[in-house]
């Protein structure tokens, strides 16, 4: 189930979290049906031969299709719905980290920090501009946000993995994957798979307004990106990676959990 809009982003934003595709340049061609606003399709051949977007070409209503480049393999044994992304399936927490360590791209140093002063107005700015939840109260966002506050790009939908996909799809389209200075803020639970997609984006921090699963916890730790949960009200706990956003105990209080 998904919000139509953004379709060819949600595709390639799933095949990339699924550790299908790694960058724009595994893509030969993206074709999205008019389902709604926001639909985009890449388009290979350009001169140069990079791909390119035409906002103007449309495939069948509700269809993507997606053409990979001649070399690149589908991993057709992880794409089973009994794969690592899905947490409600009874595989262990040492099995998931197992499958992530195998399917993630190669990690680099994560020198992400923010203020928590920043921190703290991230939920106000997100609310603020989720369009069509002001009119529904019904989807969940996901946003991506630079050090000093700005958002970067904003999706809704009404599955909160859908919303991530889409994010990360439309900064893959952009060309623009590892995501390694921008901070992915949830407007819920920080689960498995949020972690898990944050990873193959290379996002380097987590924020979410609800709490984190244990799970998303281990993932946080095993692959060092900084995860904050019941970011709200000014106040958050940080799980890990507290030094990055250089707060103290007690100030604006903030709660640190990773030493508990």
């Amino acid at each position: 189930m998904r919000t139509p809009g953004y379709d060819a982003e949600l595709a390639v934003g799933f095949l990339l979290t699924e550790g299908v595709i790694h960058d724009v340049g595994d893509l030969r061609s993206v074709r999205s049906g008019a389902s709604g606003s926001g639909d985009r399709v890449l388009s290979g051949g350009s001169e140069d031969g990079r791909n390119r977007i035409d906002l103007s070409a449309r495939g069948a209503p509700n269809v993507v299709t997606v053409e990979l480049m001649p070399e690149i393999g589908i991993p057709t044994a992880t794409l089973e719905r009994n794969f690592y992304t899905t947490s409600s399936c009874g595989v262990c927490g040492k099995a998931s980290l197992l499958a992530l360590r195998t399917a993630c791209p190669p990690r680099r140093e994560n020198d992400f920090s923010i203020h928590p002063g920043i921190l703290c107005q991230l939920p106000d700015r997100l609310r603020s501009s989720q369009g069509i939840f002001q009119r529904t109260g019904g989807l969940h966002a996901a946003a991506l946000f630079s050090a000093d506050g700005t958002m970067d790009s904003l999706r809704e939908d009404v599955g909160r993995h859908n919303a991530v996909d889409k994010l990360l799809g439309a900064a893959l389209l952009a060309d623009r994957i590892p995501l390694l200075d921008r901070l992915l803020l949830l407007s819920g639970r920080a689960s498995f798979e949020l972690l898990q997609k944050a990873l193959m984006g290379g996002i380097p921090m987590v924020a979410a307004v609800g709490a984190p699963s244990s799970l998303a916890l281990e993932v946080a730790r095993e692959f060092d990106i900084t995860l904050v949960g019941f970011l709200r009200d000014s106040r958050f706990n940080v799980y890990h990676g507290a030094h990055r956003i250089g707060a103290r105990e007690g100030s604006i209080g903030v709660s640190r959990a990773e030493d508990a």
